[in-house]
């Protein structure tokens, strides 16, 4: 009896090694896939344009293509930033990579405050979409990765994947000590009662608006967000917890109904 629970045990454990290194192998191919559709959410300036702080052109956050590959999905908050229109500076998604990127100008077609989602749109060429998957049947434990630009400013705009697991599914909004700490966004957030993904791999100033998507189906299941948990900005870069949120995909949905042109 003891030999066949040890052959068990130790087939288990093969078991186990062979899927743990089925989607490792597997994830080079799917970041291939991925990181084309990931973009940089700024801010730009025309060309030959004078402004105030001498910087042409401001990496704010990650964002990724949906629909019919001109709107892109980042966070609320990015987008919420003043503008100097009086030099004409506007916001912009970023493709390719590095000095090559391009500035392409965007708009906010819709945005939905309580999630800290927006959808913006872009014009020219059609950018590769990448496909939402079923947030509600995410678990703890479930292996996901997420792609983005961490310290775009500063390291460039180059894609960096980080994978881990769900740590948690736990309430977006925590309640607050006294009353005095409520807003009515935070107010909101309590009374939908809307979950959050907790991860356990570290995002960094950058990543806001990045794709968190399953290793298996490589679909899009939550947008990183710190902000929305947190209810305080991004200083992960002084010191990381390795805790890292993410809102459900299943919210990204609303915002794409009705829109002109946009895949289903």
């Amino acid at each position: 009896m003891k030999t066949r629970i040890a052959l068990l045990q130790v087939c288990t454990l093969i078991s186990v090694m062979f899927a743990a290194a089925a989607w490792s192998s597997g994830l080079p191919d799917l970041i291939e896939k991925i990181a084309p559709s990931v973009v940089g959410v700024g801010t730009s300036y025309p060309p030959r344009q004078p402004n105030v702080k001498g910087e042409r052109v401001v990496y704010l956050a990650t964002g990724f293509v949906v629909g019919d590959g001109r709107h892109i999905i980042t966070n609320a908050h990015v987008t919420a930033l003043p503008l100097d229109t009086d030099n004409n500076q506007s916001l912009a998604v970023f493709t390719g990579r590095g000095v090559d990127a391009t500035a392409h100008p965007a708009r906010v077609v819709r945005e939905d405050e309580e999630h800290d989602l927006v959808l913006l749109q872009i014009q020219g060429a059609k950018l590769p979409a990448l496909q939402l998957g079923n947030s509600d049947a995410v678990r703890a434990g479930q292996d996901i990765a997420f792609t983005g630009f961490p310290l775009g400013m500063a390291l460039g705009l180059y894609p960096v994947t980080h994978r881990g697991i769900v740590s948690a599914i736990t309430p977006a909004a925590h309640p607050s000590a006294n009353s005095d700490r409520l807003n009515s966004i935070k107010i909101k957030r309590m009374r939908s009662g809307f979950d959050a993904f907790q991860l356990d791999a570290t995002a960094y100033p950058g990543n806001s608006g990045s794709p968190v998507f399953d290793l298996s189906s490589g679909r899009v299941i939550g947008v990183i967000n710190s902000v929305v948990v947190k209810e305080t900005k991004e200083t992960m870069l002084a010191s990381p917890s390795g805790i890292t949120y993410a809102i459900p995909a299943k919210y990204i949905k609303p915002l794409l109904s009705g829109v002109d042109s946009v895949a289903p």
